[in-house]
């Protein structure tokens, strides 16, 4: 992948997260009923966290990526969890994963043409228009986007498999988001329904 489209989508991933052009959608939220958050206090990365699939995927650097990581603790720490660097001990372990398609727009929007005129008209007898030439125009806008979908599991690591998901879709735009308080603020939006620490 060039160094360009690298750039754009790794741009348009943290716009995403971001949501500087607009408020994200509300993340959509599932968990196992039979999962006991109330023993969970201590939160730790799950090793393999970060990927990017989809028919656009890309590398990140690891500075974006603890970017990334840094927004979801502050979060979580928010919640009243503890971050620990092991997780062996951890409660629960998160995990943060990116889906990119890219996508086409396309809009149709047809308009009638009339001309004009004043007189007997055996089609339209009383009216100011004549509708004898009347074509339609038809005119189709189309645009690429990328789809981007983030989702957070939470994984239980005894068990080694995810208790709590939420998932935020919506089209990718923007320009690079370096501002780590604007990341923490999205990071909060996409954990918001997570269960407070006990």
């Amino acid at each position: 992948m060039s160094r360009t489209r690298l750039f754009t989508v790794v741009s348009l991933f943290l716009a995403l997260l971001a949501a500087c052009a607009t408020p994200p959608p509300k993340p959509s939220v599932d968990f196992d009923v039979e999962h006991d958050f109330a023993n969970d206090k201590k939160i730790g990365f799950y090793a393999l966290s970060g990927g990017v699939t989809g028919s656009n995927p890309m590398g990140m650097t690891d500075f974006q990526k603890d970017r990334i990581k840094e927004a979801l603790s502050n979060a979580l720490q928010g919640k009243g969890y503890t971050l620990v660097d092991s997780a062996k001990d951890a409660d629960l372990l998160i995990s943060w994963h990116l889906n990119t398609v890219e996508k086409q727009d396309v809009r149709t929007t047809s308009s009638p043409n009339y001309s004009m005129g004043v007189g007997y008209s055996r089609y339209n007898r009383y009216a100011m228009y004549n509708c004898y030439n009347c074509m339609n125009s038809t005119d189709v806008k189309v645009t690429d986007y990328t789809q981007g979908t983030f989702i957070i599991d939470m994984i239980d690591p005894v068990k080694n498999r995810s208790v709590w998901r939420s998932v935020t879709q919506s089209k990718m735009k923007g320009e690079m988001v370096k501002d780590q308080t604007t990341i923490d603020s999205a990071a909060r939006l996409v954990l918001a329904d997570f269960p407070m620490a006990p």
